[in-house]
């Protein structure tokens, strides 16, 4: 797991180490104590307040009092993305919200990458419990007051952008939001110089693009710029070990990755200042589960294990989702970290429905993305999943493309040398193609690693 620190902050001696002691550091016994309270009162609130969940508790023949700990929650049905589109069918918010719309004071919506995007409102209280949680992911990756944070993501209904402002600028920190879109780059650029900027909040993309963009259009080097602390998100990337790696070194910054999810809060879980995985930040407001994504069966919370992310919201009031399977699939460490936060860790290894199947073998781009990054400069790192069928399943073998890096002559052996990797590591049959450098599109926002080809005969 990554541990090199590229600057060491004095801010730990100068700002307290963590933004809410308590509830990060408290112990695990305590903290279930407290969430099964806040989680039955939640629970009541629902059944109360939501037509949705009053139905489907009905439906499945459960009343409030059944819920009175953690593990009684796996008495409740998942609810799924299909089921908010559905709610939200017939009423803007959704028969799941608890609230009518009056009593809302912003609204949210999550990205629609797979399918029509889910309406998310949000009363006072829960602007505010946003602004929390995004400030102690925030705090947790060392951005602290006085820093200069340059918000280079979307200003939109997009939950990374108006709840991070609000906790940037809760921490004292400077909040720039230069957002997204054409001249994003050059505006980077332009204010990180000018108000000497030590912060970027922006996708792994994002961070990888601009640093070829400051070397082709402005011949320097990006650690020149003077950004020392990079966060952010939205995708597998960070978390990414010869990303990380190449982002960091090309930056001489310290990158840190949060997880979260639109539907539920921007963030649940953030590096802190050693990276070894994404604490568990917000046990006061969120229940974890961790399922197999085949079965649906629980899986236990234990060091090394791996499952899909499933959450409970335990104080939220617009519209508060039991049992929500994210898609979202990871990995688990346990052990006490340097840090002393007691959440369990994570690392996204990738979506559920981004997993692809070859020849019964399941791979998710993030690991393809991983061995090509780790082949630089052979490779540019950027590359493209080809399909000619519906995923998951992939007739093999599944083609590739990859930019080889600026230089490079023996294409056959550099050929071979990737697909013995992805065979050797990953156990996939793959067809490399290597194109130019420069050939593949480049992202500011999230990266599309897969090219639906069959969508383009139709």
């Amino acid at each position: 797991m990554p541990r090199e620190i590229y600057h060491d902050d004095s801010s730990w001696e100068r700002y307290p180490k963590y933004w809410n002691e308590k509830i990060e550091t408290m112990p695990l016994k305590e903290l279930k104590r407290l969430q099964e309270k806040k989680l039955r009162a939640q629970i009541e609130y629902v059944y109360s307040k939501s037509r949705f969940y009053h139905e489907l508790f009905r439906k499945n023949n459960l009343y409030p009092s059944d819920i009175k700990t953690i593990e009684d929650l796996q008495k409740i049905p998942f609810t799924d993305k299909e089921d908010l589109r559905k709610s939200q069918e017939e009423s803007p918010l959704g028969l799941h919200a608890c609230v009518p719309l009056s009593n809302v004071i912003r609204i949210h919506a999550s990205s629609g990458t797979t399918g029509r995007p889910t309406i998310v409102g949000l009363t006072r209280h829960d602007v505010e419990v946003f602004k929390d949680a995004v400030a102690r992911f925030c705090y947790s990756a060392m951005v602290r007051p006085g820093d200069i944070v340059i918000h280079a993501m979307a200003l939109t209904v997009f939950v990374g952008g108006l709840p991070f402002k609000d906790a940037i600028e809760e921490i004292g920190a400077v909040f720039v939001p230069i957002g997204t879109g054409p001249g994003t780059s050059e505006r980077v650029v332009n204010f990180t110089k000018w108000l000497k900027a030590n912060v970027i909040h922006c996708t792994p993309s994002f961070a990888t693009y601009l640093g070829e963009y400051v070397k082709k259009r402005y011949n320097i080097e990006p650690r020149e710029l003077g950004i020392r602390k990079i966060i952010g998100g939205a995708e597998p990337g960070f978390g990414i070990p010869s990303v990380r790696r190449a982002i960091e070194e090309e930056w001489q910054a310290d990158a840190r990755e949060g997880l979260g999810n639109a539907d539920m809060l921007p963030i649940i879980f953030g590096e802190c200042f050693y990276k070894t995985g994404m604490h568990f930040l917000v046990p006061d407001y969120v229940v974890v589960e961790l399922i197999d994504p085949d079965t649906g069966e629980n899986v236990e919370i234990t060091e090394g294990a791996t499952g899909e992310l499933v959450y409970t919201a335990i104080d939220r009031e617009c519209c508060p989702l039991i049992r929500f399977r994210t898609g979202d699939r990871v990995i688990v460490w346990t052990e006490q970290c340097e840090c002393g936060r007691t959440g369990f860790r994570v690392r996204c290894i990738g979506r559920t429905d981004d997993m692809l199947k070859v020849s019964g073998v399941k791979v998710f781009p993030s690991a393809i993305k991983d061995i090509i990054a780790s082949l630089r400069p052979k490779t540019t790192g950027a590359l493209q999943i080809l399909l000619t069928e519906p995923p998951p399943r992939v007739t093999p073998p599944l083609k590739i493309q990859v930019e080889y890096g600026e230089g490079v002559e023996d294409l056959a052996t550099l050929k071979q040398e990737i697909e013995e990797e992805l065979r050797a590591k990953l156990y996939i049959s793959a067809d490399v193609e290597l194109v130019p450098p420069g050939t593949l599109p480049r992202y500011e926002m999230k990266a599309q690693l897969i090219k639906r080809l069959y969508e383009e005969k139709h």
